[in-house]
């Protein structure tokens, strides 16, 4: 949370604006917060009990459990979660002693968003890359800094580690500090990476990855056939933003979305095929540069869950809510999933608007 925080008033600072709060005001803030466990229920007030429960998106993520009143309503909000395999985490918590009511998101819930088998995504994601060093050409990677970043370097390395890449993969941006900041809590990630890193053999530190530290970036996009990780994963700021500027007009070049795009972001708007865009150079000149290199979409890593893997982790709940609200995704996925929740599972499924009141008994 820290690491987020302060990278938000460094990018503000770093465009020119001015920031609603300072690096002083975060370290205040973190006085008052209470870090509570898995499974560990907790007092909030006099009615009230909550308990956070493993949601295997990022590090630390949590679905809600909120008991009201001596047994009155039982509330789960999901926030974002993952039903589905990942190489960085275990398994969702999906059991719960009481529930009413279900908040769960929808970022990929209308019908058109499945996702890939895990093994095939990570079949296309090696044959890109290959094709990519076989013409000389270099691989630019957007990712989030927390969970997609640790995620894609998890699949590089067990390519690395089973002999298919050999590849040079740079590690630029906030991802570094990211995977150091999973290295030190190794109990919350899956057993397999958390046995490596207490055995010292860290696959965020494997010899294919090398930090930037102090190389510059137009050195590293000198050599060839190389692969480059780096935030922000929708090109709205940070690291991987420069590397596209640096990158996009060699037709050899190769950049593979691995993570959601947001309604209006560069990274949308470069997925969808805009091939033309403004950009200012180091002198504060404008002119247009044209996008020339191989775009690729790779879904399957996303840690969000897809349409059917919403479904199955409504189908697979205990103990099944009687009411279900749909949030978190464009609007017309979110009442299309509603829709195909209450027919198939004869729940009250709805997604409210913004600023609707719901009573909730």
């Amino acid at each position: 949370m820290t690491l987020l925080q302060f990278d938000y008033i460094d990018v503000l600072l770093k465009e020119g604006k001015n920031p609603p709060y300072s690096e002083t005001d975060v370290k205040t803030m973190l006085k008052y917060c209470i870090p509570r466990e898995y499974r560990e229920v907790t007092d909030i007030a006099p009615d009230m009990r909550l308990t956070l429960h493993n949601a295997a998106h990022i590090l630390g993520s949590a679905s809600i459990h909120m008991h009201v009143g001596e047994g009155a309503h039982n509330l789960v909000y999901t926030g974002d979660i993952k039903y589905g395999f990942t190489r960085l985490f275990n398994n969702i918590d999906m059991r719960y002693p009481r529930l009413e009511t279900l908040i769960m998101e929808s970022t990929y819930g209308g019908k058109d968003a499945i996702q890939p088998n895990r093994q095939d995504a990570e079949d296309y994601l090696l044959r890109v890359i290959k094709e990519t060093v076989e013409r000389d050409g270099n691989i630019l990677i957007p990712v989030f800094a927390v969970g997609r970043g640790q995620e894609i370097m998890l699949v590089i390395e067990n390519f690395y580690r089973n002999g298919l890449l050999d590849t040079k993969c740079y590690i630029d941006g906030m991802t570094n500090q990211a995977s150091a900041i999973h290295t030190a809590y190794p109990e919350y990630l899956r057993k397999g990476v958390q046995r490596r890193i207490l055995q010292n053999d860290s696959p965020f530190t494997a010899e294919i990855f090398e930090p930037m530290h102090d190389k510059k970036r137009e050195e590293v996009l000198e050599e060839k056939g190389i692969i480059v990780i780096a935030s922000s994963g929708m090109l709205t700021g940070g690291a991987s933003l420069d590397y596209f500027q640096r990158m996009a007009e060699n037709q050899n070049n190769c950049m593979i979305f691995v993570g959601y795009q947001g309604e209006g972001s560069l990274g949308r708007k470069v997925q969808a095929g805009l091939t033309t865009l403004p950009i200012t150079d180091s002198k504060g000149k404008t002119r247009a540069m044209n996008v020339k290199m191989r775009i690729e979409t790779i879904e399957g890593f996303s840690g969000h869950s897809d349409r059917d893997q919403l479904l199955a982790y409504m189908r697979n709940l205990k103990p099944k809510p009687k009411r279900v609200l749909i949030n978190h995704g464009e609007r017309t996925r979110a009442a299309d999933l509603a829709r195909t929740i209450s027919s198939r599972f004869k729940i009250n499924a709805s997604s409210p608007s913004n600023m609707d009141a719901i009573r909730l008994k």
